[in-house]
């Protein structure tokens, strides 16, 4: 069996794939104030092509998929499709990255789906900034939509905010006794450079500066063998109290070296990197049901991925444009 093995020796074991570009969050630093124009209903990979994309990649030896947005659950029958899709794939890891806003109504079906894990953005828990940080978000919505998915069961919840200097630095504690008392993981994630009317180094906070605003001071050590098969977060715990956090370095410290992912976006492009502009066409392989080819393509694209994201940053994106 041929391996996903790209230039310099990383095994891609990992594939992101969007399943709609729509949203109901227009987040600022995901989306330009003027919002995107959307893709045509006829543009977006069917459920069907994502089952034969996956059945592709499982057999290149991808075992974890994670599905995105925009936010996936506005897209209907998802619940149905991951459900075949792990019937399918019984061995397959299935994850979801979600807002959490609709979540009260599907969390109990998700649970039955087997999901390996979700992560639900999270950037503030107070409802004014929430409503300023997403435009029309409703920060009560999540917060039912997180316990929803505590009481289903779901495993492996990660609460994943984006820290910003001058917007939630100073709620680092609040975030992490909320997480704690909800029962889930809090990851703290370097806010990164995407887009450049929206980042700036005065908003900026690394991850060395995030590990000393943590509370409790110095007992926060890092967590032996915790590292990470197939995620870039660096995890803490707190010899007192006994707290567990995560940190996703991506600018200060990244994790280039190890990267083992790739991504497709709702439209069947193939992108190497979260930063490269680069996209591989892969829908009319998709649709044409032809696996020989669509292997040989993925095969020959990966040999381009490159080394790091700080050789090909163009400043030039929104995380709108990369599946969130």
């Amino acid at each position: 069996m041929a391996e996903l093995i790209d230039f310099y020796g990383r095994r891609l074991r990992y594939v992101r794939i969007s399943v709609t570009d729509r949203c109901n969050f227009r987040c600022t630093y995901c989306m330009p104030a003027e919002g995107v124009t959307c893709l045509d209903h006829s543009d977006i990979l069917r459920y069907e092509d994502i089952s034969f994309l996956c059945g592709a990649f499982w057999d290149l030896g991808v075992r974890k998929f994670r599905f995105t947005g925009g936010e996936p659950l506005v897209r209907k029958g998802l619940v149905a499709f991951l459900a075949q899709l792990k019937k399918d794939f019984p061995d397959m890891k299935l994850a979801l990255t979600t807002n959490a806003a609709l979540l009260d109504r599907y969390a109990p079906q998700l649970a039955d789906v087997g999901l390996h894990s979700m992560n639900i953005s999270l950037d503030t828990l107070d409802p004014v900034k929430f409503a300023q940080i997403t435009r029309v978000g409703s920060l009560a919505s999540v917060i039912t939509g997180i316990r929803a998915a505590v009481a289903a069961g779901i495993p492996n919840i990660k609460l994943n905010t984006v820290l910003i200097k001058g917007f939630n630095d100073g709620e680092i504690g609040d975030l992490l006794r909320f997480a704690k008392t909800e029962g889930v993981l809090l990851r703290l994630i370097e806010f990164m450079p995407l887009e450049d009317e929206v980042w700036s180094k005065e908003h900026f906070i690394s991850g060395q500066e995030i590990l000393r605003m943590l509370p409790g001071g110095g007992k926060w050590k890092a967590e032996k063998g915790a590292a990470a098969e197939d995620g870039p977060a660096r995890y803490y715990v707190n010899e007192k109290a006994g707290d567990e956090i995560g940190i996703i370095t991506a600018v200060s410290d990244h994790f280039c070296d190890n990267c083992n992912r790739l991504r497709v976006s709702a439209s069947g492009k193939l992108r190497m990197c979260l930063f490269s502009p680069d996209e591989i066409p892969l829908a009319p392989l998709i649709r044409a049901q032809d696996k020989e080819g669509l292997t040989e393509r993925i095969l020959e694209s990966i040999k381009g991925k490159p080394r790091c994201w700080e050789d090909i940053r163009d400043g030039k994106q929104h995380m709108s444009g990369i599946g969130g």
